[in-house]
């Protein structure tokens, strides 16, 4: 598991929000496009590609992509 990967795999969820703004150190709570449904994406994309089940405090919880990486890494 690799964070560019995670990171590639997280910026395909948005639609409006141009690629080059997912880094590490990206607030997604930050980003114009997130919402609850999004939150909701990010839960499907976690459990398709990497097998990990995500709660909803596991994304409030995050603050970066990075956090929320270590995150499903954590339960690998």
């Amino acid at each position: 598991m690799d964070i560019n990967e995670f990171i590639e795999h997280f910026a395909e969820q948005f639609e409006e929000t141009d690629a080059a703004e997912f880094k590490a150190d990206t607030k997604f709570h930050d980003l114009d496009e997130w919402s609850s449904l999004m939150a909701l994406n990010i839960i499907a994309m976690v459990d398709e590609e990497y097998d990990v089940t995500l709660k909803g405090a596991d994304l409030e919880n995050a603050t970066t992509i990075e956090d929320l990486f270590n995150t499903v890494k954590g339960k690998k």
